[in-house]
Protein backbone atom coordinates (compact mmCIF):
# COMPACT_ATOMS: atom_id res chain seq x y z
CA UNK A 1 0.00 0.00 0.00
CA UNK A 2 1.28 3.56 -1.07
CA UNK A 3 1.83 5.91 1.67
CA UNK A 4 1.91 9.79 1.00
CA UNK A 5 5.56 9.78 2.46
CA UNK A 6 6.43 6.87 0.09
CA UNK A 7 4.79 8.63 -2.80
CA UNK A 8 6.80 11.96 -2.33
CA UNK A 9 9.85 10.07 -1.76
CA UNK A 10 9.21 8.09 -5.37
CA UNK A 11 8.04 11.09 -7.30
CA UNK A 12 10.07 14.15 -5.84
CA UNK A 13 11.98 15.05 -9.16
CA UNK A 14 8.70 15.13 -11.16
CA UNK A 15 7.50 17.14 -8.28
CA UNK A 16 10.14 19.53 -8.43
CA UNK A 17 10.89 19.76 -11.86
CA UNK A 18 7.84 20.69 -13.48
CA UNK A 19 7.29 23.66 -11.53
CA UNK A 20 10.48 24.87 -11.61
CA UNK A 21 10.51 24.24 -15.79
CA UNK A 22 7.23 26.74 -15.63
CA UNK A 23 8.89 29.07 -13.39
CA UNK A 24 12.26 29.15 -15.81
CA UNK A 25 9.62 30.27 -18.60
CA UNK A 26 7.94 32.46 -17.16
CA UNK A 27 11.24 34.14 -16.26
CA UNK A 28 12.11 33.90 -19.79
CA UNK A 29 8.75 35.68 -20.69
CA UNK A 30 9.49 38.37 -18.56
CA UNK A 31 13.35 38.56 -19.41
CA UNK A 32 13.15 38.63 -23.29
CA UNK A 33 13.21 41.30 -25.33
CA UNK A 34 9.89 41.82 -26.85
CA UNK A 35 9.67 41.65 -30.91
CA UNK A 36 7.01 43.00 -32.55
CA UNK A 37 6.29 42.06 -36.41
CA UNK A 38 4.63 43.98 -38.83
CA UNK A 39 3.34 42.87 -42.71
CA UNK A 40 3.21 44.50 -45.69
CA UNK A 41 2.11 43.23 -49.01
CA UNK A 42 3.06 43.33 -52.83
CA UNK A 43 1.51 42.29 -55.55
CA UNK A 44 2.88 41.11 -58.99
CA UNK A 45 0.21 41.57 -62.27
CA UNK A 46 1.11 40.64 -65.74
CA UNK A 47 1.54 43.12 -68.45
CA UNK A 48 0.97 42.74 -71.87
CA UNK A 49 1.24 38.97 -73.54
CA UNK A 50 1.95 38.04 -70.02
CA UNK A 51 -0.28 35.85 -67.89
CA UNK A 52 -1.09 34.87 -64.35
CA UNK A 53 1.23 32.10 -64.25
CA UNK A 54 4.36 34.52 -65.75
CA UNK A 55 3.21 36.66 -62.72
CA UNK A 56 3.30 34.09 -59.77
CA UNK A 57 6.86 33.29 -61.39
CA UNK A 58 8.10 36.80 -60.76
CA UNK A 59 6.85 37.06 -57.72
CA UNK A 60 8.36 34.25 -56.34
CA UNK A 61 11.93 35.21 -57.92
CA UNK A 62 11.16 38.94 -56.13
CA UNK A 63 10.50 37.37 -52.98
CA UNK A 64 14.42 35.27 -53.06
CA UNK A 65 16.13 38.14 -53.79
CA UNK A 66 14.88 40.93 -50.78
CA UNK A 67 18.10 40.51 -48.73
CA UNK A 68 19.76 41.87 -52.01
CA UNK A 69 21.61 45.47 -51.21
CA UNK A 70 19.92 47.32 -54.15
CA UNK A 71 16.89 46.93 -52.57
CA UNK A 72 17.77 47.28 -48.80
CA UNK A 73 20.31 50.15 -49.34
CA UNK A 74 17.18 52.77 -49.76
CA UNK A 75 15.09 51.41 -46.58
CA UNK A 76 18.49 51.83 -44.16
CA UNK A 77 18.28 54.88 -45.29
CA UNK A 78 14.86 55.93 -44.24
CA UNK A 79 15.13 53.93 -41.23
CA UNK A 80 18.77 54.67 -39.93
CA UNK A 81 19.41 50.99 -39.18
CA UNK A 82 22.74 49.60 -40.55
CA UNK A 83 22.82 47.32 -43.86
CA UNK A 84 23.70 44.16 -42.02
CA UNK A 85 20.94 44.88 -39.02
CA UNK A 86 18.40 45.33 -41.39
CA UNK A 87 19.40 42.40 -43.39
CA UNK A 88 18.48 40.38 -40.35
CA UNK A 89 15.04 42.06 -39.75
CA UNK A 90 13.49 41.96 -43.24
CA UNK A 91 11.86 38.73 -44.54
CA UNK A 92 9.99 37.67 -47.68
CA UNK A 93 7.46 35.04 -47.76
CA UNK A 94 5.83 34.09 -51.35
CA UNK A 95 2.90 31.56 -52.57
CA UNK A 96 3.14 29.04 -55.05
CA UNK A 97 -0.66 29.79 -55.93
CA UNK A 98 -0.86 33.97 -55.83
CA UNK A 99 1.16 36.25 -57.08
CA UNK A 100 1.77 38.04 -53.45
CA UNK A 101 4.41 38.92 -51.87
CA UNK A 102 4.24 39.43 -47.81
CA UNK A 103 7.36 41.56 -46.57
CA UNK A 104 7.60 41.25 -42.95
CA UNK A 105 10.04 43.71 -41.27
CA UNK A 106 10.57 42.56 -36.97
CA UNK A 107 12.17 45.20 -34.26
CA UNK A 108 12.02 45.85 -30.92
CA UNK A 109 9.39 48.78 -31.28
CA UNK A 110 5.61 48.59 -32.94
CA UNK A 111 6.45 51.87 -35.39
CA UNK A 112 9.69 50.65 -36.11
CA UNK A 113 8.76 47.16 -37.25
CA UNK A 114 6.02 48.86 -39.85
CA UNK A 115 8.36 51.07 -41.19
CA UNK A 116 10.83 48.41 -42.14
CA UNK A 117 8.41 46.76 -43.53
CA UNK A 118 6.91 49.43 -45.64
CA UNK A 119 10.14 50.76 -46.78
CA UNK A 120 11.66 47.60 -47.99
CA UNK A 121 8.25 46.98 -50.42
CA UNK A 122 8.35 50.50 -51.59
CA UNK A 123 12.14 49.86 -52.27
CA UNK A 124 11.03 46.64 -54.06
CA UNK A 125 8.25 48.05 -56.21
CA UNK A 126 10.31 50.46 -57.53
CA UNK A 127 13.43 47.69 -58.46
CA UNK A 128 10.47 45.23 -60.15
CA UNK A 129 8.89 48.52 -62.15
CA UNK A 130 12.19 49.26 -63.66
CA UNK A 131 12.30 46.24 -65.66
CA UNK A 132 8.52 45.69 -66.71
CA UNK A 133 9.71 46.03 -69.98
CA UNK A 134 11.67 43.05 -70.12
CA UNK A 135 9.62 40.93 -67.74
CA UNK A 136 5.98 41.60 -68.67
CA UNK A 137 5.17 41.98 -64.90
CA UNK A 138 4.60 45.38 -62.66
CA UNK A 139 4.47 45.54 -59.32
CA UNK A 140 2.04 47.14 -57.06
CA UNK A 141 1.50 47.95 -53.17
CA UNK A 142 -1.43 45.78 -51.79
CA UNK A 143 -1.44 46.83 -48.37
CA UNK A 144 0.67 48.85 -46.04
CA UNK A 145 1.85 47.61 -42.59
CA UNK A 146 0.45 48.92 -39.54
CA UNK A 147 1.92 49.24 -36.30
CA UNK A 148 1.50 45.67 -34.47
CA UNK A 149 -0.80 45.96 -31.14
CA UNK A 150 0.98 43.19 -28.83
CA UNK A 151 4.66 42.09 -29.62
CA UNK A 152 4.80 38.53 -30.82
CA UNK A 153 7.51 37.13 -28.52
CA UNK A 154 7.84 36.39 -26.25
CA UNK A 155 4.25 34.86 -25.32
CA UNK A 156 3.84 33.67 -21.61
CA UNK A 157 1.55 31.42 -22.33
CA UNK A 158 3.56 29.47 -24.70
CA UNK A 159 6.98 29.99 -22.86
CA UNK A 160 5.37 29.17 -19.89
CA UNK A 161 3.70 25.60 -21.36
CA UNK A 162 7.43 24.96 -22.89
CA UNK A 163 9.06 25.60 -19.47
CA UNK A 164 6.80 23.04 -17.75
CA UNK A 165 7.50 20.40 -20.48
CA UNK A 166 10.84 20.50 -20.42
CA UNK A 167 10.55 19.76 -16.38
CA UNK A 168 8.48 17.08 -17.31
CA UNK A 169 10.86 15.40 -19.36
CA UNK A 170 13.37 16.35 -17.18
CA UNK A 171 11.69 14.99 -14.32
CA UNK A 172 11.21 11.83 -16.06
CA UNK A 173 15.02 11.37 -16.95
CA UNK A 174 15.58 11.72 -13.47
CA UNK A 175 13.10 8.89 -12.40
CA UNK A 176 14.15 6.58 -15.32
CA UNK A 177 17.66 7.36 -14.05
CA UNK A 178 16.90 6.46 -9.97
CA UNK A 179 14.77 3.19 -11.01
CA UNK A 180 17.65 1.88 -13.18
CA UNK A 181 19.14 -1.37 -11.44
CA UNK A 182 22.80 -1.41 -11.09
CA UNK A 183 24.73 -3.75 -13.22
CA UNK A 184 25.42 -6.69 -11.45
CA UNK A 185 28.50 -8.76 -12.30
CA UNK A 186 27.97 -12.45 -13.40
CA UNK A 187 29.63 -14.58 -11.36
CA UNK A 188 32.38 -17.09 -12.25
CA UNK A 189 31.04 -20.47 -13.43
CA UNK A 190 33.59 -23.11 -11.20
CA UNK A 191 34.32 -26.55 -12.39
CA UNK A 192 31.49 -28.76 -10.45
CA UNK A 193 33.75 -31.27 -7.66
CA UNK A 194 33.15 -34.80 -7.64
CA UNK A 195 30.39 -36.18 -5.71
CA UNK A 196 32.07 -38.78 -4.39
CA UNK A 197 34.91 -36.33 -2.98
CA UNK A 198 32.35 -33.44 -1.84
CA UNK A 199 32.25 -33.33 1.90
CA UNK A 200 29.00 -34.00 3.39
CA UNK A 201 27.88 -31.21 5.74
CA UNK A 202 27.08 -32.49 9.53
CA UNK A 203 29.53 -35.72 9.20
CA UNK A 204 33.21 -35.63 10.71
CA UNK A 205 35.82 -36.13 7.88
CA UNK A 206 38.80 -38.59 8.33
CA UNK A 207 41.77 -36.61 8.56
CA UNK A 208 44.64 -37.39 6.40
CA UNK A 209 47.32 -39.62 7.15
CA UNK A 210 51.10 -38.62 8.16
CA UNK A 211 53.77 -40.73 6.23
CA UNK A 212 54.74 -43.73 6.94
CA UNK A 213 51.60 -44.28 8.77
CA UNK A 214 49.26 -47.25 8.23
CA UNK A 215 45.39 -48.22 8.01
CA UNK A 216 44.72 -49.12 12.28
CA UNK A 217 42.57 -52.27 12.38
CA UNK A 218 38.96 -51.18 12.75
CA UNK A 219 37.26 -52.25 16.25
CA UNK A 220 34.03 -54.01 16.62
CA UNK A 221 31.32 -51.50 17.25
CA UNK A 222 28.18 -51.73 19.63
CA UNK A 223 26.04 -51.71 16.49
CA UNK A 224 28.21 -54.15 14.45
CA UNK A 225 26.13 -57.75 13.87
CA UNK A 226 26.66 -60.53 14.98
CA UNK A 227 27.10 -63.83 13.55
CA UNK A 228 23.61 -65.95 13.28
CA UNK A 229 22.93 -68.77 15.22
CA UNK A 230 23.70 -72.19 14.00
CA UNK A 231 26.16 -70.70 11.41
CA UNK A 232 28.87 -72.90 10.57
CA UNK A 233 32.30 -72.45 11.84
CA UNK A 234 35.05 -71.79 9.60
CA UNK A 235 36.33 -74.42 7.39
CA UNK A 236 39.22 -76.56 8.89
CA UNK A 237 42.45 -76.72 7.20
CA UNK A 238 43.17 -79.59 5.08
CA UNK A 239 46.36 -80.38 6.75
CA UNK A 240 45.74 -80.37 10.04
CA UNK A 241 47.25 -83.70 11.60
CA UNK A 242 45.07 -86.35 12.97
CA UNK A 243 45.80 -86.38 16.20
CA UNK A 244 44.80 -82.88 17.13
CA UNK A 245 41.73 -83.29 15.14
CA UNK A 246 40.82 -86.60 17.57
CA UNK A 247 41.91 -84.10 20.50
CA UNK A 248 39.83 -81.06 19.48
CA UNK A 249 36.59 -83.68 18.98
CA UNK A 250 37.38 -85.07 22.86
CA UNK A 251 37.28 -81.82 24.27
CA UNK A 252 34.26 -80.85 22.02
CA UNK A 253 32.56 -84.42 23.48
CA UNK A 254 33.80 -83.45 27.59
CA UNK A 255 32.30 -80.12 26.81
CA UNK A 256 28.81 -81.40 25.52
CA UNK A 257 28.60 -84.13 28.73
CA UNK A 258 29.64 -81.38 31.39
CA UNK A 259 27.10 -78.64 30.12
CA UNK A 260 24.21 -81.69 30.32
CA UNK A 261 25.59 -83.04 33.91
CA UNK A 262 24.95 -79.32 34.80
CA UNK A 263 21.76 -78.93 33.19
CA UNK A 264 18.81 -81.32 34.59
CA UNK A 265 16.24 -82.60 32.53
CA UNK A 266 18.15 -82.40 28.84
CA UNK A 267 18.37 -84.70 26.48
CA UNK A 268 20.48 -85.65 23.98
CA UNK A 269 18.50 -84.45 20.23
CA UNK A 270 17.40 -87.71 18.71
CA UNK A 271 19.04 -89.53 15.46
CA UNK A 272 22.50 -87.76 16.27
CA UNK A 273 25.32 -90.41 17.47
CA UNK A 274 27.45 -89.64 20.27
CA UNK A 275 30.79 -88.38 19.48
CA UNK A 276 33.98 -90.89 20.44
CA UNK A 277 37.02 -89.85 20.98
CA UNK A 278 39.91 -91.16 18.91
CA UNK A 279 43.05 -92.44 20.57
Amino acid sequence: MFTTDRSLRRWWPMLAAVPLGALCGGVYALAATPAYVANAYVMAVPRGSADSATAVNFAQAYGRIISQPEILLGPAAKTGLPLAELTGQVEAVTSPDAPMIQISGTAGRARLAAKEANAVADSLVAFGNATTAETGVRLLPFAAAAAPAAPSSPARSIDLAVGAAAGVLLGGLVLMARQSPSPVPEAVAEPEADAAEAPVAGLPQPRPLAEGESVPDREPADGDTAPAAGAEPDAEPENEPESERAADEGADEATADAGGAGRPGRKEAPGRPAAKARR
